[in-house]
Formats: structure tokens, C-alpha cells, sequence
């Protein structure tokens, strides 16, 4: 039986939606259920051609000019960074199963331009990600607006900070989505 993998997906982008705005970056770091980083993925893409960028993202990204830089480095185009993507989940023998925080954002981005560029039935995910906020409401047992990050235990942080760079971001998530694992697989 093929073991389930943890891919943790991050997302920048120059608005709120797919389509209308475009991906910047993204980055993917897979983990097996024990905690091992087993590799990374990352690519800067170039902008749709009819998109616009929103104003208000862009007035955050100028206060945070280093990590936009950064996605504008190396571009690609969407069809060929998420052709590759897709094939670089596939080449692991395993369940993927993706992982985000939030899921709701990151993952529409990626499953946006999967099936816009690619096609339908090319998501190696299917149509599914865990949030990994969601997660953590289930394990503290608690409401999903104090799921925060500053309700949970410490001891779920990795060390590393969060940089607004997508692939040192998706470790930085998986590594608390691991952490949040272990500790409900301890649990009673």
C-alpha cells in the first residue's frame, strides 16, 4: 500500500483571486508522516497577459520589497511551472495529499492554474486540500476563529521565520502541520 505523503503548498500572488490577478510564486514541501523533508519545489511565474495587479496587494508588496524581488526572479511560464510541478508530484510513489494554511487561498491558486493550463483531471490532488487551520481547531478542540496562531501551543513552531518567500514558507507550514500531526497522533 502506498504511504500517504504531505505536500505543503504556499502561495504569493499579486491579488485575491486567480484569473483576475496572477501567481507570482508558489513553493511545495513534501514530508512523510514522521516529520523527513523529502524535497522542494518552487517557480516564479510570469503574469497573465490579462490580468491586472490589485492596489491594495501591491501596497503590502512595497512594504515587503525583498520577498517581491524574489518572485520576480527566473520567471517561467504558468503552463510549462505547472506542467513541471505536476510531474515532480507524480514522481513520488505515493498517496500526495496537499496541505496549506490557508487552504482556501493557496490551493485555489494552484488548482486554478493546474486545470487552466493543463486541464481537468491533471490535479495530482484532486480537487482536495486540508486546511491546516481546520486541523488544528479539531485538535485543540476549539472554535475555528480561535485557531489561531496565537492560541496554539508553541511547541508546534519550527524555528524558521515566516519569510513571504513561497518555498521557505511551505517548509515553514509543513513543519507546523507535521508538528500539529504528531501531537494529535499522541493524543488520547
Amino acid at each position: 500500500m502506498k504511504q500517504e505523503l504531505f505536500f505543503s503548498i504556499d502561495v504569493e500572488a499579486n491579488g485575491e483571486i486567480p484569473g483576475s490577478f496572477s501567481m507570482l510564486s508558489f513553493g511545495c514541501a513534501v514530508f512523510n508522516a514522521a516529520g523527513d523533508l523529502l524535497d522542494t519545489f518552487s517557480a516564479n511565474l510570469e503574469t497573465l497577459p490579462n490580468a491586472k495587479a490589485s492596489p491594495d496587494t501591491m501596497a503590502w508588496w512595497s512594504k515587503n520589497q525583498a520577498a517581491y524581488d524574489a518572485t520576480r526572479t527566473n520567471l517561467q511560464q504558468p503552463e510549462q511551472a505547472m506542467q513541471k510541478f505536476v510531474d515532480w508530484v507524480n514522481s513520488f510513489d505515493c498517496k500526495p495529499v496537499c496541505v496549506a494554511y490557508p487552504a482556501g487561498f493557496d490551493f485555489s491558486w494552484i488548482y486554478w492554474y493546474i486545470i487552466h493550463f493543463l486541464g481537468a483531471g491533471k490535479s495530482p490532488f484532486s480537487f482536495s486540500c486540508l486546511d491546516i487551520k481546520s486541523f488544528a481547531m479539531a485538535v485543540l478542540k476549539c472554535n475555528y476563529r480561535d485557531a489561531t496562531k496565537k492560541n496554539m501551543p508553541k511547541e508546534w513552531f519550527p524555528k524558521s521565520k515566516h519569510t513571504h518567500i513561497a518555498v521557505e514558507d511551505s517548509i515553514e507550514q509543513g513543519e507546523l502541520f507535521i508538528n500539529i500531526l504528531k501531537y494529535n497522533n499522541k493524543s488520547p
